[in-house]
């Protein structure tokens, strides 16, 4: 960090740009795009081109787990990469490291959705951003990351 980039306040408006998170309803909205772009294809394919019908991804928990995780390996590799994701490009979005404001790694990424899974079974995870002043899920905290504005 150089002195003069103190005094210009460069370094303060970078830091104040990280700490405010994107509204609740733009994540969601963007999580909803991205399950319907993503999610839905692989669940499509895996159904009725793989196994024979309904009742048998029904049936296999094998095919939802590999479905799940196959969609979260997208998502990840996605948000390390372009730290967008197709909902989070429509609602002009980006996920960021919370201390230095850069992309995150893959396997932060990856961790990050495995956290979102857990805080979704306890729900209080996901109800936890009403509560804080950054706007900040479980998931989130954990992985020490932050959804901001473009």
């Amino acid at each position: 960090m150089r002195w003069r980039d103190v005094k210009r306040n460069k370094i303060a408006k970078k830091e104040q740009q990280i700490q405010v998170s994107a509204f609740i309803l733009k994540r969601a909205k963007a999580f909803l795009v991205d399950m319907f772009m993503i999610n839905m294809p692989i669940l499509y394919i895996t159904t009725y081109l793989i196994l024979d019908g309904k009742e048998n991804f029904q049936q296999n928990s094998i095919a939802i787990f590999a479905c799940t995780m196959l969609f979260g390996l997208i998502i990840s590799l996605l948000l390390s990469k372009f730290a967008q994701t197709p909902g989070y490009k429509a609602y002009e979005i980006k996920l960021v490291d919370t201390k230095t404001g850069e992309t995150v790694s893959f396997f932060r990424c990856f961790l990050r959705f495995l956290y979102f899974i857990v805080s979704g079974f306890t729900l209080i995870g996901l109800f936890l951003c009403f509560f804080r002043k950054d706007g900040k899920n479980l998931h989130d905290l954990l992985s020490n990351t932050i959804v901001i504005n473009k």
